[in-house]
């Protein structure tokens, strides 16, 4: 409205004709406000405190339900958790302001970066982008991953936002959800051995491992069913991080060398900075050093 108004404007030195067509489309700046904006002072303040780390953690609505309708494999479906990892990239890809992401069954947080001033770090902005990017990729992906498993209903996301105010919280708050995704791996991975292996129901497996530590369960896999824990893959007992890493990528490009007549195709190697998935122990300090970068003040 304003470009066209000053348009009007501008034109109205010269032909009276267009000067007022142009009149007749658009509506003066001082139009632009009305009795009734005075409902815009309901709306609250929700910017996130500044010099903090914006951390975006989303689940999975009813996603046990979504799972059994679905027929996802117990007690780890790699269909479900590559599908997870691709709308985590996607999400990332698109807001470029986050730093880090940790992943693990059906939940995924979002690391943005302490000085970011996306959206004027309005909550509300980040939790909606961050879910609505994720649910659409996992609709839009997931004819890709289940091929041969049709998508019965839209799945459900919901989202929360926590700032943290110093590195250290940060790196707790990551350690935190990975030792979530062992203590409950560890669980599900007995569990389900103890129903389709040993022909336990859902409740009798229940009440066979309540009040059992972690060392207790690591003896039922290998004693009962020939099975190391810690051989089980990084993914299911370390979850993914994803983190930005410039990588080599070969593609072909065709020229036209002088002298020739026809164009020739030849290779051409490319530094790109794109969202790799990692499965590791981020717990340690090991991590963290070998990627200061996600940490570093200017990131």
């Amino acid at each position: 409205m304003r470009w066209c108004w000053r348009a009007a404007s501008a034109v109205s030195a010269g032909s009276g004709r267009w000067a007022g067509s142009l009149r007749g489309l658009c509506r003066p700046l001082s139009m632009a406000k009305s009795k009734f904006e005075y409902v815009r002072d309901f709306e609250a303040d929700d910017t996130c405190l500044p010099n903090c780390w914006i951390v975006v953690r989303l689940d999975g609505r009813n996603f046990h339900r979504f799972s059994e309708q679905h027929d996802f494999k117990k007690p780890n479906d790699d269909r479900a958790l590559q599908l997870m990892t691709k709308c985590a990239q996607t999400v990332m890809q698109e807001l470029e302001d986050i730093a880090v992401a940790y992943g693990q069954s059906d939940e995924y947080s979002f690391v943005f970066k302490k000085k970011t001033r996306w959206f004027k770090r309005r909550a509300s902005k980040f939790m909606t982008h961050v879910v609505s990017q994720f649910a659409s990729s996992y609709v839009f992906y997931w004819n890709d991953y289940f091929k041969d498993q049709q998508l019965l209903y839209p799945p459900g996301f919901d989202g929360r936002i926590v700032l943290y105010p110093s590195n250290q919280n940060l790196k707790d708050y990551l350690s935190w959800r990975q030792a979530d995704c062992h203590i409950n791996n560890l669980y599900n991975t007995v569990f389900w051995m103890l129903v389709q292996r040993s022909g336990l129901t859902p409740v009798q497996a229940q009440d066979r491992l309540q009040g059992t530590l972690a060392g207790d369960k690591n003896e039922i896999l290998f004693s009962e069913f020939n099975i190391n824990y810690n051989n089980e893959p990084l993914m299911y007992r370390k979850g993914t991080v994803l983190i930005w890493q410039k990588v080599n990528e070969v593609m072909t490009k065709k020229i036209k060398l002088p002298k020739e007549a026809e164009e020739k195709e030849v290779e051409v190697t490319r530094a790109r900075t794109k969202v790799v998935p990692l499965h590791c122990d981020i717990i340690g300090d090991q991590f963290w050093e070998e990627y200061p970068e996600i940490l570093a003040e200017d990131s």
